[in-house]
This record gives C-alpha cells, sequence and structure tokens, in this order.
C-alpha cells in the first residue's frame, strides 16, 4: 500500500510488541533468538520483520526462499542494524525530534496524504505511529552513521577524475553502464582452508540451482550473504567505472540474461546476472539562468509575518523603479548581497524546488511577487538564460560521483565486517536454521 515507508520499514530494527493475555504467548515474545553485544534480539522482533518482509516479497512478485533461509537472513539484517546503532548510541550520535518530524512529513507528502489518513493506512496495516517513528529514527541514524564513519572519510582526487576519464576515452566499454544482480558467498577475511571449501561448495550449488531452472532472485535470498540478498541480489544500474575490474571483465562478455561462472575475490566468490545494458556517452545540452535575487529569512525574531510584510515592502519599491541590486545589498540575508543578489548561471536543480519552479516561469528581466521556500522569503529577477553545453563538467561531476560511490560502498562492506568481527554475538536459534 505505501510502497516507500514498507520499503524504509524493511530496514528497521525495533519492533513494538503487543502483549497477549496468555501466559504462553508471553514466554514466547520473550524468547532471546540472538545477543548483540549490550542488546538482545528477540523471537518477537525477528517474525514481526519477517512478517512484513513476506507481504512485500509478495506484492513484488518475487519467490521467497525456504523458511529456516529467510529467518536466517532476516536474523542477519537485524544483527547489523543492531550493531550499528549500538556504535551510533556509544559515539553520541543522536537524530532530533525536528529532523524526524520533518522526515515523516516528506514521507507522507510523497504518499500524497494527510498525517491523519497517512497513520490510519499505517494502522490497516498493523503498525503504530509511535513504531513507525521508532523504525524511521534508526533509519536516519544508520544513514547519519554511514556518511560519518565512512563516506565523510572517502575522497576523490582530482588525478583519479584525470585518470577515469582518459581511461573511458580510450575504451568504449567504460562508457557503459550495466543493470546487474548479484550473489555473494562470503569468507573470512582471514579464512581457512576449510572455510574457503565450504564457501566453495556453497557457491556451487548456488550455481546448480540456477542451472536447474531456479530464478535469481530465488538463488539469491536462498544463498547470498549480501545485504540486498531478499530483495534478489539487484545492484541497479552501474557505470563501468562503479565496478571492479573482476566484474567489468565478466560482464563485457555477457549478452543480456546471462549468468556469469563463479568469480573470486578476496571477500569471496561473487555470481553475476546482466538484466540490461546501455551506452553512457552522450553530450549534455541544458538551459542555464542567469538570476538573482533578495531574500528574506525567517527566524524567532524574524515570524512569517513579519517577513512577508518587509519584502511587500521591497516589492513595492522595485515597482516604483529603485533598482534591484541597491535593494539587495541593503536588504538580502543572502550570500550575493554584495554582488547585488547575483546568483551566476543557475543550473536545473541547483536551488529548491519553490525557487526554481517560479524562476522558470519568469521572462527575461521579469521581477517574481515574494516567492516562499524552507529558507525564507525570496523576491527573483531573471536576467537571461542560455543553452549550455554541460558534457565535459557533467562527465567530471559524473567521474567523480562514480568514483566515490565505489569507493564508499567497498569501504562501508569493509566497516561492517570489522564491526561484526569485534562484536560478541550469539545464536539462540540455530536449532531453526
Amino acid at each position: 500500500m505505501l510502497r516507500i515507508f514498507i520499503q524504509i520499514l524493511l530496514f528497521s530494527i525495533l519492533s513494538i510488541s503487543h502483549f497477549s493475555a496468555s501466559a504462553a504467548e508471553i514466554v514466547k515474545m520473550d524468547r532471546i533468538v540472538a545477543i548483540v553485544d549490550q542488546s538482545v534480539i528477540t523471537e518477537q522482533e525477528l517474525e514481526n520483520r519477517i512478517r512484513i518482509l513476506t507481504a512485500q516479497l509478495t506484492k513484488q512478485g518475487a519467490e521467497l526462499p525456504p523458511e529456516n533461509i529467510l529467518r536466517k537472513q532476516v536474523l542477519e539484517r537485524l544483527i547489523s542494524d543492531a550493531l550499528q546503532l549500538q556504535y551510533a548510541a556509544q559515539t553520541g550520535l543522536k537524530v532530533d525530534d525536528n529532523q524526524l518530524d520533518k522526515t515523516i512529513e516528506r514521507i507522507v507528502e510523497q504518499n500524497k496524504m494527510g498525517m491523519k489518513e497517512f497513520a490510519d493506512a499505517l494502522n490497516a496495516d498493523g503498525i503504530s505511529m509511535t513504531k513507525f517513528r521508532s523504525d524511521i529514527r534508526n533509519e536516519i541514524t544508520i544513514a547519519r552513521l554511514r556518511e560519518r564513519e565512512v563516506e565523510s572519510r572517502v575522497n576523490v582526487s582530482e588525478s583519479e577524475i584525470d585518470n577515469f576519464l582518459t581511461t573511458q576515452a580510450s575504451s568504449n566499454e567504460n562508457r557503459d553502464e550495466f543493470e546487474i544482480s548479484h550473489i555473494l558467498i562470503r569468507t573470512p577475511e582471514e579464512g581457512s582452508t576449510e572455510d574457503i571449501q565450504k564457501a566453495k561448495a556453497k557457491i556451487e550449488e548456488a550455481i546448480k540451482a540456477l542451472q536447474d531452472g531456479a530464478s535469481f532472485a530465488k538463488v539469491s535470498a536462498s544463498y547470498s550473504d549480501a545485504p540486498n540478498a531478499l530483495e534478489g541480489g539487484s545492484l541497479g544500474w552501474k557505470a563501468a567505472a562503479q565496478l571492479p575490474t573482476l566484474f567489468l571483465d565478466a560482464l563485457k562478455n555477457m549478452q543480456a540474461g546471462d549468468i556469469s561462472p563463479a568469480l573470486r575475490s578476496p571477500n569471496g566468490f561473487h555470481i553475476l546476472k546482466l538484466i540490461s545494458k546501455r551506452g553512457g556517452n552522450s553530450p549534455l545540452v541544458i538551459e542555464q539562468t542567469h538570476a538573482r535575487h533578495i531574500l528574506i529569512k525567517l527566524s524567532e525574531i524574524v515570524s512569517e509575518r513579519d517577513g512577508k510584510q518587509k519584502m511587500d515592502s521591497i516589492k513595492d519599491r522595485l515597482d516604483n523603479g529603485e533598482k534591484f541590486e541597491v535593494l539587495a545589498r541593503q536588504f538580502s540575508e543572502d550570500g550575493s548581497a554584495s554582488n547585488g543578489g547575483d546568483l551566476g548561471w543557475v543550473n536545473p536543480g541547483d536551488t529548491v524546488p519553490q525557487f526554481e519552479k517560479a524562476m522558470n516561469e519568469l521572462k527575461d528581466n521579469q521581477i517574481s511577487e515574494p516567492v516562499r521556500s524552507p529558507f525564507g522569503w525570496h523576491i527573483i529577477q531573471v536576467l537571461e538564460r542560455r543553452k549550455q553545453d554541460m558534457s565535459k563538467e557533467a562527465a567530471r561531476l559524473k567521474a567523480r560521483q562514480e568514483i566515490r560511490a565505489r569507493k564508499a560502498d567497498e569501504a562501508y562492506q569493509d566497516w561492517i565486517r570489522e564491526l561484526r568481527d569485534r562484536a560478541y554475538v550469539e545464536y539462540r536459534l540455530e536449532d531453526k536454521f
């Protein structure tokens, strides 16, 4: 029903248990299925997560793995989330109520509902608003933790970009993009010969299942150790530069629908499925807008009403012939004030949606009515527009993003493995696996 928040719930960690009057059910609910350092995961949490995940996969038409495999996959995800949330708490990372409220408001808007309608829809799916808020807080916490611990430390140098572009220019295949799915059988960082043999036997079982006609999604859910195993192992579209050389060498000789043989890397064994392929080299011509603005910010001192009245007064002065740049220097609370409010050439997506929409509706030299954005009240003037070939700039930006994404993903997986290796994890449901 609500795909956006259901996807978020698939990665949530906390569940709220509804206690039954039955003593037998209370015992079952309190049963511990795993100890994760200072916290525990209960059977009720596990069952709730399995219920949500099963409903989601069923709606998507995906094949479910055997029950014991599904339980193991879900429990591993709960353990990973628990470790990250514990680390966040230990290092003082918190999400305040204001940020949480804003995030939930955006989710409600994305679902095109009012808050009451949204809460009713949650209740219809058996989810309380209290539980939903807790789940979203945890998701924000994990996202911030990843940014702080991993992504903020990933640097991409100009020389890396230059090397990437040079390689791309000399190789047509590096301009391609691949839609792929992935199965991973992980081996320990310092695994023994026995560990490697077990992983090899498991990857061979997965290949045999695929050869016997099992869907890639089902085999992924049943065998893969990757975080997205239960989502069929889909990695979406990946540019060539985002892929390890091991993967790229295999993919360049594959056709859509092909499945690779087992590939060996330091992390373990891999199987790839090529869903689709497309070229990634096309010119980028965009319309840029040369604009300037005046901004009145809102605060505890400047109310919505006061800010609007002040902006109306400035608009009257503009309508009576006073110069835009003079009033911008005098009143604007933006960094562009010293330049008469001049923002230079603005690309699509450079400004917030409210600002961009109002700017796009203006003719050259036209001045807007006061426009409200999250930053406050604006008056905008468009000076001129032009078509600009941004292929070179876009190529460098795309190269930076692709290199960064590849390095960040590798660093994140390494960090998660290190976090897990340092943790104490005790399973209490071995009989179920």
